[in-house]
């Protein structure tokens, strides 16, 4: 059972406590690998995820029987600065097709077998702008996270974490110059589909926010002033996975600044995930690499919902069943040479 988050210093506490990897389970599986048969190497980065999957799951021949994805959705404030090709009345409308089973998420998560869960976090009141306030107060941050937090079923064996919320690339933007550097032209892009008077005016809106709120503490405080509720919930959920050593799928460019915000408070927050996907969002191939991360997939997607990380859990799906299915060269009658 995961503990009650009372405050932000609890969270934070959590997640600078929580446990690694099983070295003995991880080594154990690395040790079936090299009897398995097949040459050595021959399932290249299959046989790096089983074996990385089974230490965190604590079985050296484990099974992947129980995954989730989970969908949040936020409405931010700054939408009325113009930076979204759609309205925010967009947002509620797509969470009842989550709910009615008509997106794309819907689709992905059933063809990999997982449960989706969808939770919509006070559509009737945005964040602020932050280009004049913060995005959220403390209880607001810690009431998201919360919400992420205890979304995470503990008997899942896999995590994906997706998002909705018309114009929430820019708060996402956002998080990355305030956390990486660099200029908000560098961080900023089409997301939805804005035109090029529309992009000039993200980045102006970007930079703003980045100069009015940059540079304001670690990556929980980032996210308060910058980000949205749907980002801190998935954010939350991340870290509640990394407390119950679940291993999680990151999704695309705005689900990775939200896990972005845990690795910039905790050193090693993001150990229990890998990138499912490289979106089409310019710049999220130069956040995975700040975060150290290489996606399984390139497939030019740039939905979001989670769609990305979904379709990543067959891939992790096939490496698992191929280190726990196949036989040994001793089990199989085989001369290993």
């Amino acid at each position: 059972m995961l503990p009650e988050l009372t405050d932000l210093t609890t969270f934070r506490d959590l997640l600078t406590g929580a446990s690694g990897p099983d070295t003995a389970a991880a080594r154990g599986a690395e040790e079936r690998n090299g009897q398995l048969t097949k040459p050595p190497g021959a399932l290249g980065r299959l046989e790096d995820l089983a074996i990385w999957y089974a230490g965190w799951r604590g079985d050296a021949r484990p099974a992947i029987n129980a995954p989730q994805v989970i969908v949040f959705a936020g409405n931010h404030g700054v939408t009325a600065q113009g930076v979204s090709a759609f309205p925010p009345e967009v947002t509620e409308q797509m969470v009842l097709n989550f709910q009615h089973g008509g997106a794309a998420i819907n689709q992905l998560a059933k063809a990999a077998g997982a449960k989706m869960d969808v939770h919509a976090l006070e559509l009737d009141r945005p964040t602020a702008d932050f280009t004049t306030n913060p995005a959220m107060s403390e209880e607001d941050l810690l009431a998201a996270l919360r919400t992420g937090w205890s979304a995470v079923d503990p008997q899942s064996d896999l995590l994906v974490v997706g998002e909705m919320g018309i114009g929430n690339t820019t708060p996402a933007a956002a998080i990355a110059c305030a956390l990486f550097g660099g200029e908000a032209d560098d961080w900023t892009g089409r997301g939805t589909g804005v035109d090029d008077a529309g992009l000039a005016n993200k980045t102006r809106v970007v930079a703003e926010g980045v100069a009015r709120h940059g540079g304001s503490g670690d990556g929980l405080e980032i996210l308060r002033r910058l980000g949205g509720r749907e980002l801190a919930a998935m954010a939350g959920a991340i870290a509640a996975a990394r407390v119950l050593r679940i291993p999680v799928i990151l999704d695309g460019f705005i689900c990775s600044a939200a896990a972005a915000c845990l690795a910039a408070t905790t050193e090693g927050a993001l150990d229990h995930a890998v990138a499912g996907h490289q979106s089409a969002e310019g710049a999220h191939a130069a956040m995975l690499a700040k975060l150290g991360k290489q996606p399984l997939l390139s497939l030019g997607l740039r939905l979001g919902e989670g769609s990305g990380g979904a379709l990543a859990i067959n891939i992790f799906k096939s490496a698992v069943a191929c280190h726990s299915g196949m036989a040994t060269f001793a089990e199989a009658g085989v001369s290993d040479g």
